[in-house]
């Protein structure tokens, strides 16, 4: 998606393209970071919601409809009594329960010379749990955008069971060109798992997004990968893959964290 300061405009997209994407035989849809608005952080506050709330409840209905799930990306959460907003993924089942809920835990704080300059911790508060749930298609695991350069994360998603773990991020053009597929990949080998990535793309109020979503396997393969236009991407997820490469590299049984004393 390129999301931008509408956001009723933008989940008309979503909920089409939902829509899209369950007519191809998807049984699970994955969204962007921030897909119901992306603008400028002095607005982040006024179009933040409670969750449930109007986006989750629209997406919800979808779900049922169509018997999938849905994961909406990340919205900007309201916290009552607070002037920040949480970053916040929300995974809807079949029944349009909402059954997991993600709150982002790495802000980008970050500042490249004449590139990027972004300051998320000034209107958003951090979440502080790693969160993994069970489903009848596979355990799933929630991440948003920043974290990617975070392995502790995902390694810790790895050791709950997760077998599935989704990126849906906004990353930047600057960084994104050279780290983006870099970091997808590795996340999905050395944990050994399915890295479902969903981007915003293009140009939104003051920033610039990679785009290039994709999907990886757990040998670090893409396979499949957004073009650079609004759409749908679908693939088939074989959970039986991530027993064979963990059987065939099993680094995950061969850890020493008595070594490493983090």
């Amino acid at each position: 998606m390129n999301s931008g300061e509408n956001k009723d405009a933008n989940v008309d997209q979503a909920l089409q393209l939902i829509q899209q994407a369950a007519g191809a035989g998807a049984d699970l849809v994955a969204l962007p970071e921030e897909f119901n608005f992306l603008g400028s952080p002095e607005d982040h506050l006024a179009n933040a919601e409670a969750i449930p709330g109007p986006t989750i409840n629209a997406l919800a209905e979808t779900a049922r409809d169509r018997n999938i799930h849905v994961l909406a990306g990340s919205i900007l959460e309201s916290i009552p009594g607070s002037d920040k907003v949480y970053n916040t993924s929300v995974l809807l089942d079949p029944n349009g329960h909402a059954v997991a809920r993600y709150r982002k835990i790495h802000l980008f704080d970050v500042v490249v010379e004449d590139q990027v300059h972004s300051q998320e911790s000034a209107t958003m508060d951090a979440g502080d749990e790693v969160v993994a749930v069970e489903s009848e298609l596979a355990t799933l695991g929630l991440s948003i955008c920043y974290d990617l350069r975070f392995p502790e994360l995902y390694r810790s998603l790895a050791l709950a069971g997760a077998e599935v773990v989704f990126s849906p991020a906004a990353f930047s053009l600057f960084t994104g060109k050279d780290h983006w597929e870099l970091l997808v990949r590795t996340r999905a080998v050395e944990n050994g798992y399915y890295m479902v990535a969903p981007a915003q793309r293009g140009s939104s109020p003051g920033f610039q997004s990679f785009g290039s979503a994709m999907i990886v396997d757990p040998w670090g393969t893409v396979i499949t990968r957004a073009p650079e236009r609004d759409t749908v991407v679908v693939a088939d997820i074989d959970v039986a893959e991530v027993r064979r490469v963990r059987a065939s590299i099993p680094s995950l049984q061969h850890r020493r964290p008595d070594a490493y004393r983090l």
